[in-house]
Formats: structure tokens, C-alpha cells, sequence
């Protein structure tokens, strides 16, 4: 695992990681669980066996892995814009687990709650779909890798997903179970790509990573 090669020397790797946080008003904001450890793992593999990485991170609190450039972001409109300005890249790796939704507007005050309001009503909106974007854009990475977190089917989500959004692969990951996911530090990853279906782990997520990154270079040898 920590092997340094120069296997990857030339390639330019661009990864996505961790969560984004939709802001409602100052105070609150609409998240999710992902820690990014398994993006942060993926780009330090990368730069193991000798790629120029580049990390979109959303708000974690994880090191910045070694010879790694990171960008940090909080919204998905941010992390949308931050990876495609890094456009071109060898290989996108989007392990983000970005929002699907945001709130429609951002109050400059922190909501009140009023006397006797026993509910309250949030327009949400749909965020730019960052893999869906980065695999049709004019400088498309010679592959595209996205990731699905899903409590359950993983296979049918999977496979739909990497036909719908028109990527090289998908790494499916069951979240809500013990071991697996997100904040955990092991990982299984059931890979679906274009006559290819492999499981990796469960392992830890760094091993986990350099196993995705092996296959990467068995299946797709072709990448300059």
C-alpha cells in the first residue's frame, strides 16, 4: 500500500471528496455523513505512484495527503465550478457525496421560529451534477470514475447510474452498515463498469483505494 512507484507519473488525477454543506440561513445548513476518507485515500494513492492530484474537498477535517494540491469548497455549486476549472485531467475520480438538493434561497438571518408554528416549509432546488458534467464536457478525462453511496440495491443503482450519467465506472458502497461508508474506515466497493464487475475489500479504505487504482491500470491500459 505504500509502495511509491511512477506508474501514474505524467497523469494529471483529479479527485472530488467528502460532503457539502447547503446553507438554509447563517446558522444552519442541510448535510450529510461523508467523512472523505475514501477520496482523501484515492488521491494519496494517486500520488504514491507518482500522478500531479488534485483534491476538491468539501468540509472535512482530514490532513492533506502527501504531494497532493487541495482545494477546499463547502456548497455543491462551489465544488462544481472548482472541478471543472480543473479541467483537463487524466482521470476523475468523484467520490463526493454532493447534495442533490439546496435551499432555493439563503436567508441573510437565522430563521425564528413564531408562536404556535408547529411546521415549516423548505424550497429546495436541484444542484448541478458534477460527474454527469465532467463526463459530457468538451475537455472529458480520458476516463471517469463515480462513486453511489445506497442503502440497498446496490447493483440495479449502480449499473443505472453508469449508463444515465455515461461514465467508465462505478463504485458502489453501502452506507448505514457497520464497517462500511461513510465516517467508517474500511470500505467494500462493488465496481461496475463496461464488461466489468469486481468487488474490492472489505479492506481499509487506503487499501481499498490502491486496489481501485490497480484496476484502473489492468482495465484500462490505454490511458496516456
Amino acid at each position: 500500500m505504500n509502495r511509491p512507484s511512477a506508474s501514474w507519473a505524467g497523469r494529471h488525477v483529479l479527485v472530488s471528496a467528502g460532503p457539502t454543506y447547503e446553507d438554509i440561513d447563517p446558522v444552519r445548513f442541510i448535510g450529510n455523513r461523508s467523512s472523505g476518507k475514501m477520496g482523501f485515500a484515492i488521491a494519496a494513492a494517486a500520488a504514491r505512484r507518482g500522478a500531479t492530484v488534485t483534491l476538491v474537498a468539501g468540509p472535512v477535517h482530514l490532513p492533506t495527503p502527501e504531494g497532493v494540491r487541495r482545494i477546499d469548497v463547502r456548497s455543491a455549486a462551489q465544488m462544481h465550478a472548482a472541478v471543472l476549472a480543473q479541467l483537463p485531467a487524466t482521470i476523475y475520480f468523484g467520490a463526493a457525496a454532493v447534495a442533490d438538493f439546496t435551499p432555493a434561497t439563503v436567508t441573510a438571518d437565522k430563521l425564528k421560529k413564531r408562536a404556535g408554528q408547529d411546521t415549516m416549509t423548505l424550497e429546495l432546488v436541484r444542484t448541478e451534477d458534477i460527474l454527469a458534467d465532467v463526463a459530457r464536457h468538451h475537455a472529458r478525462p480520458t476516463r471517469v470514475v463515480g462513486f453511489a453511496a445506497e442503502t440497498g440495491e446496490l447493483d440495479g443503482y449502480a449499473r443505472d447510474k453508469l449508463q444515465r450519467k455515461h461514465v467508465d465506472l462505478i463504485c458502489a458502497n453501502r452506507v448505514g452498515v457497520a464497517g462500511s461508508g461513510f465516517e467508517a474506515d474500511d470500505n467494500t466497493l462493488v465496481v461496475h463498469g463496461h464488461g466489468i464487475e469486481r468487488t474490492l475489500g472489505p479492506a481499509s479504505k487506503a487499501a481499498v483505494a490502491d486496489a481501485l487504482l490497480d484496476l484502473v491500470e489492468q482495465e484500462f491500459a490505454d490511458v496516456p
